[in-house]
Formats: structure tokens, C-alpha cells, sequence
């Protein structure tokens, strides 16, 4: 677990053209889920936090933390395409921010081969590549890491290796994360807290086990019935 101070995102408000598209705030303790659906605002919300919004658009944004607000080195992405994250033109290795051991360390702790940091992008399998992503965003030691659907174009089992990877990995490097998602069913097994996203405004929020055994919007349940209805869910 975690044993960093909480990240208060005390307010977020986005606006275009005096039309209010997003307006929230909550709190990354060891790991917050942002469930929703696609449009509903947690991708422009992901932007904004990584300092990359569109310049057409009003941005609020009131943030504490214990450490500085840094992209690349105490905030990281891992971001949904693996494929769009790196240079083909670069090796693995020369990507890293980290060098020498501290990568070749990162590298076992995900499962990779040390080999692979001496080859090309092209030169890996899709599953591979999803993990050298991890991989590299964790090589600059981040306080906080934002993950964008990393698992969304992987089959069950791959997902399913991909979160415990990831928990083992908070343990062992003690960031917090926040995963933006629209899947109920994967965010609840990474994820100890959840945030609810409905058309820009959070709906529901608490401890991921309680928001699952009783739900109290309607829409937090469409989500819930959405992912589980092929899956068993053990609280």
C-alpha cells in the first residue's frame, strides 16, 4: 500500500465556450478508479492533469500534494496505445529515464527480458510493448502514476497478469495511481477507492468495495450490471 500523503484535486472546472464540461474534485490516496463512460469527461479530465488540454478551453485547476507537480518525473503516464508512447527509431533502453541496473531491475520486476532493452520497438510483441510502457513510465521513479485504459486491448488473462503486475510494482515503488477507465470490472480489481464520472460531474464516490455492494445511482449501477454481467463479483 501507499504510504504517501493524499493528492487533492480540490477543483477542476473546464469550460468552452462558456459551457461547462467538466466540474469535479477528489482525492488520490493509494489508488482512485475514474469510472465512466466514453464521453463522460475522464479523458479531458487525464489531459488537464497532464498539462496537455486544448487552448481553446478554460481550465481551473487547484491542486495539493507533498511534492512538486512535475510531468515525466514525479507524475508519469502509461498511456493506452503502447505503440504511439515510443520511438520506433530509438532502442528500448535509450528511452529509459533510468540507466544500468535501476532499469534492468524495473525490467524483472515487470517480467522483461534485460535483452530487449538493446532492440527496437518493432521488434516486440503487442504484450511486450504494453509492458515496456510501464516499464518506462516507472523509470523516472514517479510519486503519481496516470494510467490511461492500459489494459483495454488486452484478452482476460493478459489483463488480469497486467493489474497484478501493477499492484506488486505500487508495493515495491510506493506511488499512488489514478485509472481512468470505463471498465467497472478491472478498475475494481486494481483500485481501493472510485470515482463515478457522469457527463463532466462525479455522481458517486467511496471505498471500491462499498460503491460495488450497494451502489447509489442509478447510473453507477448500469455500470456495475455493464461489466459484471458475465463475471462473478466476490466483494
Amino acid at each position: 500500500m501507499c504510504s504517501m500523503k493524499p493528492i487533492h484535486i480540490d477543483r477542476l472546472k473546464i469550460n468552452h465556450d462558456h459551457k461547462v464540461l467538466v466540474e469535479c474534485s477528489f482525492e488520490i490516496h493509494s489508488s482512485l478508479a475514474l469510472v465512466g463512460q466514453s464521453g463522460s469527461g475522464k479523458s479531458l479530465i487525464l489531459k488537464t492533469l497532464l498539462g496537455l488540454s486544448d487552448n481553446s478551453l478554460e481550465v481551473v485547476l487547484q491542486k495539493r500534494c507533498d511534492f512538486e507537480w512535475n510531468l515525466g518525473k514525479s507524475v508519469a503516464l502509461v498511456p493506452q496505445n503502447p505503440f504511439t508512447a515510443l520511438s520506433p527509431l530509438t532502442k528500448i533502453g535509450d528511452q529509459m529515464f533510468l540507466k544500468g541496473e535501476r532499469s534492468e531491475e524495473i525490467f524483472g520486476w515487470l517480467g522483461l527480458d534485460i535483452e530487449l532493452l538493446s532492440r527496437y520497438p518493432s521488434e516486440l510483441s503487442g504484450g511486450q510493448l504494453q509492458r515496456v510502457v510501464v516499464a518506462m513510465a516507472l523509470s523516472s521513479e514517479p510519486l503519481l502514476l496516470l494510467l490511461d485504459e492500459p489494459t483495454t486491448a488486452l484478452d482476460p488473462e493478459a489483463k488480469k497478469v497486467m493489474i497484478e503486475l501493477l499492484k506488486s510494482l505500487q508495493a515495491k515503488m510506493e506511488f499512488s495511481l489514478l485509472f481512468v477507465t470505463h471498465d467497472m470490472s478491472v478498475a475494481s480489481d486494481l483500485c481501493e477507492d472510485i470515482c463515478v464520472l457522469k457527463e463532466g460531474r462525479i455522481v458517486e464516490e467511496g471505498k471500491m468495495a462499498d460503491v460495488l455492494a450497494d451502489p447509489q445511482h442509478d447510473y453507477t449501477c448500469q455500470l456495475i450490471e455493464a461489466d459484471f454481467k458475465t463475471r462473478k463479483f466476490r466483494v
